[in-house]
C-alpha cells in the first residue's frame, strides 16, 4: 500500500523547479458554470466516491471532498476484501446507470468509472495475491498530515489535522493504531507461500527516514499553529519508532534483494498508469528516440559552448557541456526570484505565440523540506482541490536533495539557469498548472478528473507543453529540454528492462550519470523509482507525450491550413484527463469538424 497522496505525488514527479511557500491566490473571475451534463456526471460520480472514501480518505481529503479531513486509511481486518465487495457493487450501480444513459458524454464519463472501479478491482487482487503487505507507516502518516496541512487547504479544514493524527494513533473514537493494524495485516500473511516481501531498498529508507518524518511532522503542526498537539505528537514519536524497531528485527531480515515484480504484476502496473502497448515496442520506440535525441545534443552543444562561453575539452559532447552549464549555481535563497524571472518570461511568450490561453495570476512555488524529500524526492507537482474548489492553486515542489542517496544526496540539476526554462514549462505554463487549471476553472466532470487520472494522460501534455516552448528558449535551454527529453526515453527503456531482468541497477545507474548527465542524487531517485516506488510509472512520460504528438499530426493533416494551435491546445486541456484513446476521438469527431465548418 502506498499513500495515495504519495500516489498522486509520483504520478507528477519530474525533474521541475520551486520555491518558498507563497499563499494561495484566488482566481480572478468567477468559474463559468459547468453544463448540465457535468452536473449530472458528477451525481454520478458520488457512487465512486462514496465506495472508495472510507478506504481511501486521505486521497478524497486531498482533493477536496468534504467530510474526510479527520479520517485515516483503513487497515482493519480483510480491508482488501471489504474494498474489493465496495467496488464491485459501485461497479455494478454505475453498469445500471449506463444501460439508462443517453447523453454520449455522460456515458464517456460512465464508461472512465467503470474502467477505474474494474483497475482498482484488479489491482487489489494482483497485490494480495503476490505481495506482503507491508506498510511504510511513518511516510503514511507524513503523507496524509503533508497534505491536510497545507497551504492549499483552509484554516477551517487544516484545524482537523489533530483529529487525524489522533485517528493514526488510536486515540479517536472506534479507532486503532495504524502500526499496530500495519503489523497485524503483515503477521497475519507470514509463512503464506509465493507472496514477495518488501525490497530491501525500501525497508531500509524507511529505517532512515524515521526520524526526518516525526520532525517534519511536529515542524507542520507548529507551522500552522495547531494547538494541543503536544501529547499526541509524543506519542507519534513513541509508536513510530516502535513500529521501524519491529520492521528491523522482523521485516528487513527477510526483505528481497531482486526488486523484479511478477510478470503479471508489473504488466497491471503500466496498465494503471496508462500504458496500453506492450513493453518490448514501447521500449523499442525508447530506443530509437534516444538516439535520435542524443544526436540533436551533439549538434546543438556546439553552438551552446559559443554562445556560454564554457570551457570543454570537446564541445560536442553534450554531457560535458551540461555539466559545464552546472556550474552557474544558483543559491537556495535566490531560486524563487530566479524562477519567478523566468515564468514571467515564459507567459509573455505563450500568449504571443498564441500556444494556450493563459490565466491572469501568478503561479505557486517552493522548496521542500526534508521530510517532503525524503517521501518523494523528485520535484513534483501538487494539484489545488478538485472539489469544492474556492480558488486555491496547486504548487509545484522542489526536493533539494534525496536522503536515498547518501552523502551524495544534493542535486544539482534544477539550480542551474539553463534548467529553469524547461522546468517551469513542466510545471508550470503550459503544463501542470494550466493543465490543473483549466480542470478546475472550466467545469471539467469528476469522471474527467479524479476517475480517469494516470500518469500518461497528465505526464503527456506537460511533455507536451515543454515541446511547445522549446522553440522560444535560449539555446542552453533548449539543451536542458531535450537532455531532459533523453532522459524520458531512458526511462522508457531502463523501468521495463529493470523489471523484466534485461539490465542491472549498475548499468542503468551508469546510462543515467553518463549518458543522460544525471546527478548521483538524481539518478539514485530515477532508480527507486523503477523498482521500489513505483514500478512502470516512470514509462508514462514518453508514452503521454508521443500519442499527443501522433494526434497533432493527425489533426494538422486533416485541417491543413485551418490548424488552429491556440484552438487545439485550448480543445485539448477542455477534455481534462480523458485516455489517449478517448482523447483521439473528440478532436476527430468534435475538433476537426468543427474547425471545418468554420
Amino acid at each position: 500500500m502506498k499513500p495515495l497522496v504519495l500516489a498522486v505525488a509520483l504520478a507528477l514527479a519530474l525533474p521541475s523547479p520551486s520555491l518558498v511557500h507563497a499563499a494561495p491566490v484566488a482566481t480572478t473571475k468567477a468559474h463559468p458554470a459547468a453544463p448540465a451534463w457535468v452536473a449530472h456526471s458528477n451525481e454520478l460520480a458520488q457512487i465512486l466516491l462514496r465506495a472508495q472514501a472510507p478506504f481511501q480518505p486521505e486521497m478524497a481529503s486531498f482533493f477536496g471532498v468534504p467530510g474526510y479531513d479527520d479520517k485515516v486509511a483503513d487497515l482493519g481486518p480483510d480491508h482488501t476484501g471489504r474494498y474489493r465487495a465496495a467496488m464491485t457493487k459501485a461497479r455494478a450501480q454505475l453498469q445500471e446507470k449506463l444501460q439508462l444513459e443517453r447523453d454520449p458524454n455522460v456515458r464517456q464519463d460512465l464508461e472512465i468509472m467503470i474502467a477505474a472501479a474494474g483497475r482498482d478491482i484488479e489491482g487489489s487482487t494482483l497485490d494480495e495475491q503476490h505481495l506482503m503487505p507491508w506498510v511504510d507507516v511513518p511516510q503514511t502518516v507524513f503523507s496524509g498530515l503533508n497534505g491536510l496541512l497545507s497551504d492549499q487547504v483552509s484554516a477551517a479544514r487544516r484545524a482537523k489535522a489533530l483529529d487525524r493524527l489522533k485517528a493514526y494513533l488510536g486515540q479517536a473514537p472506534g479507532s486503532q493504531p495504524m502500526a499496530t493494524l500495519a503489523r497485524q495485516r503483515y503477521e497475519e500473511k507470514s509463512g503464506t507461500p509465493g507472496l514477495l516481501q518488501p525490497t530491501r531498498i525500501e525497508v531500509e529508507q524507511a529505517l532512515a527516514n524515521v526520524d526526518t518524518y516525526i520532525d517534519g511532522i511536529g515542524k507542520l503542526f507548529a507551522k500552522y499553529g495547531i494547538q494541543g498537539a503536544e501529547a499526541a505528537l509524543a506519542s507519534l514519536s513513541t509508536q513510530m519508532k516502535d513500529y521501524i524497531a519491529w520492521t528491523r528485527q522482523e521485516v528487513l531480515p527477510q526483505a528481497r534483494s531482486d526488486t523484479r515484480l511478477p510478470a503479471e504484476l508489473y504488466a497491471f502496473q503500466l496498465k494503471q498508469v496508462g500504458v496500453d502497448i506492450d513493453p518490448a515496442l514501447l521500449m523499442q520506440r525508447a530506443q530509437l528516440e534516444y538516439m535520435e535525441t542524443r544526436a540533436m545534443m551533439r549538434q546543438l552543444a556546439p553552438l551552446v559552448v559559443q554562445a556560454k562561453g564554457l570551457k570543454v575539452a570537446d564541445n560536442t559532447d553534450y554531457a560535458a557541456v551540461i555539466r559545464a552549464l552546472k556550474h552557474a549555481t544558483i543559491g537556495n535563497d535566490q531560486l524563487e526570484a530566479h524562477y519567478r524571472g523566468v515564468i514571467d518570461a515564459i507567459d509573455p511568450v505563450i500568449r504571443q505565440q498564441r500556444i494556450v490561453d493563459v490565466p491572469q495570476r501568478p503561479l505557486q512555488m517552493r522548496l521542500g523540506s526534508a521530510a517532503e524529500s525524503a517521501a518523494s524526492p523528485a520535484p513534483h507537482y501538487l494539484p489545488p482541490p478538485l472539489v469544492g474548489n474556492t480558488g486555491q492553486q496547486g504548487t509545484f515542489v522542489l526536493p533539494l536533495g534525496n536522503p536515498a542517496a547518501g552523502a551524495e544526496a544534493q542535486y544539482d540539476d534544477f539550480n542551474f539557469g539553463s534548467a529553469a526554462w524547461t522546468l517551469s514549462a513542466h510545471e508550470g505554463r503550459p503544463g501542470h498548472d494550466l493543465q490543473f487549471a483549466a480542470m478546475v476553472e472550466r467545469g471539467i466532470s469528476l469522471a474527467r478528473t479524479l476517475f480517469a487520472f494516470n500518469s500518461v494522460n497528465v505526464e503527456g501534455w506537460a511533455l507536451y507543453a515543454e515541446a511547445e516552448m522549446v522553440p522560444f528558449e535560449p539555446l542552453d535551454g533548449q539543451m536542458i529540454a531535450l537532455q531532459f527529453r533523453l532522459l524520458r526515453a531512458a526511462r522508457a527503456m531502463l523501468d521495463p528492462a529493470l523489471n523484466l531482468g534485461q539490465t542491472d541497477r549498475e548499468r542503468a545507474r551508469k546510462l543515467l550519470v553518463e549518458g543522460v548527465g544525471l546527478s548521483e542524487a538524481m539518478a539514485t531517485q530515477e532508480l527507486d523509482r523503477y523498482t521500489v516506488r513505483a514500478p512502470g510509472q516512470a514509462c508514462s512520460y514518453f508514452y503521454g507525450y508521443t500519442r499527443i504528438m501522433e494526434l497533432r499530426m493527425q489533426t494538422e493533416l486533416a485541417l491543413g491550413d485551418r490548424f488552429d494551435r491556440l484552438a487545439f491546445n485550448n480543445f485539448l486541456l477542455d477534455q481534462g484527463l480523458l485516455p489517449p484513446d478517448q482523447l483521439a476521438t473528440a478532436v476527430n469527431e468534435v475538433f476537426v469538424p468543427a474547425q471545418r465548418r468554420k
